[in-house]
């Protein structure tokens, strides 16, 4: 019994000890548990440069953590265990926690940059008045391909893909609402239809493309397309930009029957400790040069307007990237489908899956 307490005794003091040696280089740095934030954003998607000018100018210490969807973020917020103080959630996801009771209301009156931001980008279905969320990146879904691989041809629609000269040619992202999506627009309908006669006919005329796709793949679209494994791919605006940075035969564009427009906001979760930081960080980074300089570095549209002006011309002139409103008017937001809709989606998609195996 001796033993065991002796045993406990110890694992307690180097407990303690491990603790006490965090405190104290955390405040010899200037950090305090009053005045860190943590943050949780998707991977790869901020300059990490200017995390450490934010520690640098406002003394607080960033604690960074990065998911891969928007349902494993919304899952750990739900949770609770683990608090953060911003979020980067998509819209439909920002609708869904808004139901869901995860967000706190943002205080404009502590965010001096949001007056930088294009209004077409505020205001918008899934956070009316922007009560909880503010636009970090924004984009389309779209077509890369490579007009030398295909013998000079050019695409301009969803519905070019199903050309039979492109077997075994296409690239598409493993993801059900831009799949379904895209067999929903082919027939023009919305990318937010629940008619399930509409769902049955954009399935089918899908499972008529398998013969034109080489395979379903995650982040590595952005090596095979690069790499010219393939001559085209349906991608996020954000990925066309890195691959097309990679292989300048490529070209992206927005097809003609519509798309997803979509946006990634900066949100406060209900758990977060330290809300003046969280308001702190936000206004950081709608800072127009520091939008900029994330913008420059992600790839992806900022909304910022005033930024535009600090990005290079190739950049902030690129109507593939900044179409214009004549452009962006005309497509979709993800409406947030609800809990049943949204597995029916994704059992079509897994139907497509097997059927193109």
């Amino acid at each position: 019994m001796k033993q065991l307490v002796r045993m406990f005794t110890a694992v307690f003091l180097v407990a303690f000890v491990l603790i006490y040696v965090t405190f104290q280089l955390n405040s010899t740095e200037g950090y305090s548990s009053g005045n860190t934030l943590s943050i949780y954003n998707w991977g790869d998607y901020i300059d990490p440069d200017l995390l450490k000018q934010f520690e640098q100018e406002s003394g607080i210490k960033v604690i960074y953590q990065t998911f891969d969807s928007n349902e494993a973020m919304m899952t750990k917020i739900a949770q609770g265990g683990t608090t953060f103080d911003v979020a980067v959630p998509s819209e439909y996801a920002i609708s869904k926690m808004k139901e869901e009771n995860l967000l706190l209301p943002i205080d404009h009156s502590k965010l001096s940059n949001l007056k930088y931001i294009n209004p077409r980008f505020l205001n918008l279905s899934f956070d009316k008045e922007n009560q909880y969320s503010v636009p970090y990146f924004w984009g389309t879904v779209g077509i890369v391909y490579n007009p030398k691989l295909l013998g000079g041809k050019e695409i301009t629609s969803w519905n070019d893909l199903w050309d039979g000269d492109l077997r075994n040619q296409i690239l598409l992202v493993d993801g059900a609402r831009e799949v379904i999506g895209m067999g929903l627009n082919s027939l023009h309908y919305s990318l937010n239809d629940t008619d399930e006669a509409h769902l049955q006919e954009a399935k089918n005329k899908l499972n008529a493309l398998t013969p034109n796709v080489k395979a379903i793949v995650g982040d590595e679209i952005k090596m095979l397309l690069a790499g010219e494994e393939a001559a085209v791919g349906v991608v996020w605006s954000g990925d066309a930009s890195e691959i097309m940075s990679e292989n300048d035969e490529l070209d992206y564009v927005i097809p003609e029957e519509g798309s997803n427009l979509w946006f990634d906001n900066m949100v406060i979760p209900k758990t977060a400790k330290n809300i003046e930081g969280a308001h702190e960080f936000i206004n950081f980074m709608l800072d127009p040069e520091h939008a900029a300089q994330n913008a420059e570095y992600v790839g992806y549209s900022t909304p910022n307007e005033k930024a535009l002006e600090y990005l290079p011309e190739e950049i902030a002139g690129d109507k593939r990237f900044y179409p214009d409103p004549s452009v962006t008017d005309k497509l979709e937001v993800y409406d947030n489908l609800g809990k049943r809709m949204l597995a029916h989606y994704n059992e079509l998609f897994l139907e497509f899956k097997m059927y193109k195996n």
